[in-house]
C-alpha cells in the first residue's frame, strides 16, 4: 500500500469512528476495517474496531431500546424530531390496543383525524378496520394497531425512505414488547417495509410469511377498500385465513 492509500485509510477509519467531520465517504460497514496496534512488547496485534454509535442497532445505540414497557417507550420517543414530519404533525400517533395482544396490525401512517386525535386508524379507514374486526370476532382492545410511521406525512403522501429509516426502529421495538403471536400488514407499505420485499401486494397476499420467526401474513388497507369495494371480498378471505391461522397460533402455545 502507498503512502496516499494509507493516508486515505485512516481518514476512512477516524470518519468511520468519530463522525461526520471529513469529505471522504467512509468505509463499509460490510468490510472488516482492522488497523494495527503495537503491544507492550512493541509487536503488532490485529484488533477489530467497534462499530461506530450510528452504525449499531437502533435498540442498542438509544436509551429508548432499553424500554420494558409500551409506556416507558411511548414517554421516550413521543417528542422524536428525526425528520421533518416532527415539524408538522399535530401529535404524535404511538400505537393503540392490548400490549399483550395476540395479534398486531400495521398500517401505512397517520391520517389527518388520526394526527389530530393522536390515535391509528380513527377516521373512516379506522371505522372500517372496526367493522372489520368484529365480524373475526376481535375487538379493537383485544389487538393492537399501529403504523410503519407514528406522524403524519403532509397530503397524506406515501412515506418517504428517509422518514421510514427513521421510524421503523420503534416499531421493531413494539413488536418486541407485544410479541404477538400474528402479525398483519395493512396495505404494501407496511409489508414491504417490515418484509423487506419489493412483491407486489397481490404476490403477498395469501400466503403466510414471517417477521423475525414471527407469522405475518398480509391484505389490503381498508383506505384502499374505501376506494375500490371490489377489493372487499378479497380482503375478507384474507383476514378470516388470518383469524384461522391465529386461533391455530395460541391453541398451540396452550398444548
Amino acid at each position: 500500500m502507498n503512502v496516499l492509500a494509507e493516508i486515505e485509510e485512516l481518514i476512512r477509519l477516524e470518519h468511520a469512528l468519530f463522525g461526520d467531520t471529513l469529505l471522504v465517504e467512509p468505509a463499509s460497514t460490510k468490510e472488516e476495517k482492522v488497523m494495527r496496534r503495537p503491544k507492550q512488547g512493541g509487536t503488532d496485534d490485529l484488533f477489530l474496531f467497534d462499530l461506530p454509535q450510528s452504525a449499531k442497532p437502533a435498540t442498542e445505540a438509544e436509551p429508548w431500546g432499553k424500554a420494558e414497557t409500551l409506556e416507558e417507550l411511548d414517554s421516550q420517543i413521543s417528542g422524536c424530531l428525526k425528520c421533518v414530519l416532527g415539524e408538522t404533525r399535530t401529535k404524535f400517533v404511538f400505537g393503540v390496543g392490548n400490549s399483550r395482544a395476540t395479534l398486531l396490525l400495521v398500517g401505512e401512517a397517520p391520517g389527518v383525524d388520526e394526527d389530530a386525535q393522536g390515535e391509528p386508524f380513527v377516521g373512516r379507514a379506522g371505522q372500517l378496520l372496526n367493522k372489520i374486526l368484529a365480524a373475526i370476532g376481535f375487538r379493537r382492545e383485544d389487538v393492537y394497531i399501529c403504523n410503519i410511521l407514528k406522524c403524519r406525512p403532509p397530503g397524506n403522501r406515501k412515506p418517504a425512505q428517509e422518514e421510514v429509516d427513521h421510524c421503523i426502529p420503534y416499531l421493531r421495538k413494539q413488536i418486541d414488547i407485544i410479541k404477538p403471536k400474528l402479525i398483519l400488514c395493512l396495505g404494501l407499505t407496511a409489508a414491504e417495509n417490515l418484509l423487506k420485499t419489493t412483491e407486489s401486494l397481490t404476490k403477498l397476499r395469501g400466503r403466510v410469511l414471517e417477521y423475525e420467526g414471527i407469522p405475518l401474513m398480509v391484505t389490503y388497507h381498508p383506505a384502499a377498500l374505501l376506494r375500490n369495494p371490489n377489493w372487499k371480498r378479497p380482503a375478507w378471505e384474507d383476514v378470516q385465513a388470518a383469524r384461522k391461522l391465529h386461533d391455530e397460533l395460541v391453541a398451540k402455545e396452550v398444548r
